[in-house]
């Protein structure tokens, strides 16, 4: 048996009509419009995330010119630590110094014995026990030009005594701990570490000139 809308009374037929209409409408919007209209919808989420990463994208370039210049003041900064704190340390560069700034001070250098290191964070304490004979005058004079070198030199435990046999450039003999500082490249949890052997050799125990 077939069935045929043209068998079917007038409002029948239309009634079919109007349920296959709207099933075609519901089957077109299912399949077709709201893959589509979803498709879009992330589109358009995608597209504000790209224009929103350009937007930072172009805030960053204009600050591009600020950022270089702090890299330039960092730089130079950091040349200046180094040479306040230098990267490395070295025994017989300042025990020459030493040398230098004593004979300058009409003061002589008897002892000079570097200790272990102490490593601080971001730097290391580089004790020095000194021995030195002098007068009281010329042994400030010598502190004096010590606190004037461009490396940071600390004095400290000073203990002056006088000496038993005298003359008049020679009354005292002085032991303190002279402390500079060495910048580590990589940053440490602290705590005390073993000096490598020191590359200096003891002074004379002459006066210098």
């Amino acid at each position: 048996m077939q069935l045929t809308l043209t068998k079917l009374p007038w409002y029948a037929q239309l009634g079919a009509f109007v349920v296959l209409a709207i099933a075609g409408c519901g089957t077109f919007y299912y399949y077709y419009e709201m893959p589509t209209h979803a498709d879009m919808q992330a589109r358009e989420l995608q597209l504000t995330s790209l224009r929103n990463d350009i937007k930072k994208g172009l805030d960053t370039a204009k600050k591009l010119p600020e950022f270089r210049s702090q890299v330039t003041d960092l730089e130079a900064r950091l040349v200046n630590l180094k040479a306040v704190l230098p990267e490395e340390k070295d025994a017989a560069d300042l025990l020459n110094r030493m040398q230098a700034v004593a004979a300058q001070s009409n003061m002589t250098i008897k002892g000079f014995k570097p200790s272990p290191t102490v490593t601080k964070q971001l730097h290391a304490e580089w004790p020095i026990a000194l021995e030195l004979e002098g007068t009281y005058h010329n042994l400030a004079t010598f502190f004096d030009r010590v606190g004037r070198f461009t490396r940071i030199v600390n004095i400290s435990g000073l203990d002056v005594k006088g000496r038993d046999r005298t003359d008049a450039n020679n009354t005292i003999s002085a032991t303190c701990v002279a402390t500079t500082f060495v910048l580590l490249d990589k940053p440490s949890a602290g705590g005390r570490g073993a000096a490598p052997p020191a590359r200096g050799t003891p002074p004379p125990s002459g006066r210098g000139a």
